[in-house]
Parts: C-alpha cells; structure tokens; sequence
C-alpha cells in the first residue's frame, strides 16, 4: 500500500485527480484552503496502489506518494 500525502494549501481545487483514480480514492473536501478554494481529500479508509496517475496529473504537484 502506497502512502498519499496532499498539501492542501498548494491544491487549487481543478479536481483533475478525481477522475483519474481508478479506486476513486479521492473526494473534494467541505473545508476550503488558505487560498479559498476546497481542495481534494484522500477518502478515508480508501487505498492507493501506488500508480501516481494523480501526482502526474497535478498541475500544482499538490500530491505526494510514497510506496
């Protein structure tokens, strides 16, 4: 299991790693960041196999990943 890491605050809210993920790992948080937009949240109790398709996708490299 990978480990993700998003920072929030660099996170501008396109959402374009929503889609990506094939295990539908990720959801938009009910919080918004310090640039007033609500930025994407790691789902709780979902995984993550490590693929990095949402860090690829990051326009902002607002996603980490560590196997």
């Amino acid at each position: 299991m990978a480990v993700i890491k998003i920072k929030e605050n660099y996170c501008k809210g396109c959402h374009l790693c929503v889609p990506v993920c094939h295990n539908n790992s990720f959801v938009i948080s009910d919080t918004i960041n310090e640039q007033g937009l609500y930025p994407v949240k790691f789902r709780e109790g979902a995984e993550c196999d490590g693929c990095k398709k949402c860090a690829i996708m990051c326009p902002d490299v607002a996603i980490e990943i560590y196997n």
